[in-house]
């Protein structure tokens, strides 16, 4: 697919993060569930071992464990300096500080590079980039999950937009985006246009969720077929 490994900057989150940013509840969790963009997340990990039905599609997984494993130690640095610099833009309550932070990331994705090489042999991480056709039939999946993408990048363009979440509602009977913001946590011309758009032919809802984070990331979009 042309990625360059040092473009990506691995930050994986959790079980609890996943089933709180998109209102995952237990009969959600005994669905078929689709993650897109998952990265080295440990929802796919830690979901499956409670037995699960989790299939995780990202361009990253063309790349080994042990190639993750080295990128994360490049980048883990550089980036908890990063959030100590800007530790105002970000809500400290559900996690309090940037150093209880890093564990929990470190956590997620040891799980996730334990976890790697087993679920690709299973088919469970999938090498895939939106908005490419998906190795799937159409309505394969009960619910689709996208984390910190979709939405976020205005640079990526409203056709990029809707085409990967067209693609994703053909293999989808739902999908939830989470968040609906831009990457400083300002609403988004961007996501108000994409919304409009599937509204037209799906239904739409805005639901605020308990997981913010970031400040001004606690919105979901559920888009349903």
């Amino acid at each position: 697919m042309g990625m360059k490994l040092e473009k990506v900057v691995p930050w994986g989150r959790n079980i609890g993060e996943y089933r709180s940013m998109f209102l995952l509840d237990d009969d959600d969790m005994k669905k078929k569930i689709a993650g897109f963009g998952d990265g080295p997340a440990s929802f796919n990990c830690q979901a499956s071992a409670q037995g699960a039905d989790i299939t995780s599609f990202d361009p990253t997984y063309s790349f080994s464990a042990e190639q993750f494993r080295k990128r994360i130690g490049e980048v883990r640095d550089i980036i908890i300096s990063q959030m100590r610099e800007n530790a105002e833009n970000y809500v400290w309550d559900r996690i309090k500080s940037v150093q209880e932070l890093e564990g929990i990331r470190m956590s997620a994705m040891d799980m996730f590079l334990d976890d790697f090489e087993r679920g690709k042999a299973e088919g469970r991480y999938v090498c895939h980039e939106l908005p490419d056709r998906l190795p799937c039939d159409d309505g394969t999946f009960d619910i689709g999950l996208s984390s910190h993408f979709l939405l976020m990048y205005d640079q990526l363009g409203y056709d990029f937009h809707v085409a990967a979440i067209s693609e994703m509602l053909r293999v989808c009977r739902e999908v939830r985006i989470f968040p609906l913001c831009d990457l400083d946590g300002n609403s988004s011309e961007l996501a108000d246009k994409v919304i409009e758009y599937f509204g037209r032919s799906y239904k739409t809802e805005i639901v605020k969720t308990d997981y913010e984070f970031q400040r001004g990331a606690d919105k979901l979009l559920i888009i349903r077929r």
